[in-house]
């Protein structure tokens, strides 16, 4: 669950970089895009990314959430949650998708038939990291 606090921080700022595990054990770290959403801090991603292979292998993972200048952030430690067409039916992804989109840009689409269809194009799945742990220098 977010605190307050960290809700605030990740509903200020957007760019992320999410590790995650190969499946060697090795580190895997992606930049992303993403919001405060639900009980975490959400970003989607297409079916053939490095990073939804391995959360659905193992959904163990670290988020940190920065300032654009990279001098204040925040670290989530935990799960990840995936919601994708394989589980997740489609109106429920589709709203899920809708509201992480918003999330992480504090705005709405500009046309939501066109996201949509890309979304479905793209194979696009929404994760939701949900701490266990929080850190980092803005909290």
């Amino acid at each position: 669950m977010l605190t307050d606090s960290t809700r605030q921080f990740a509903t200020e700022n957007h760019q992320g970089v999410l590790t995650c595990f190969r499946r060697n054990g090795m580190p895997q770290m992606s930049i992303v895009t993403c919001g405060a959403y639900r009980d975490g801090v959400a970003f989607t991603t297409t079916a053939d990314r490095a990073k939804l292979l391995n959360l659905q292998r193992d959904p163990r993972c670290s988020l940190m959430v920065s300032k654009r200048d990279w001098w204040g952030y925040v670290v989530l430690e935990g799960q990840a949650t995936i919601l994708s067409p394989e589980n997740t039916a489609a109106d429920e992804l589709r709203q899920a998708l809708r509201d992480v989109y918003r999330a992480a840009t504090n705005q709405d689409h500009p046309n939501w038939e066109e996201y949509d269809q890309a979304m479905v194009d793209d194979r696009r799945s929404a994760v939701i990291v949900v701490p266990d742990h929080i850190y980092g220098t803005a909290m």
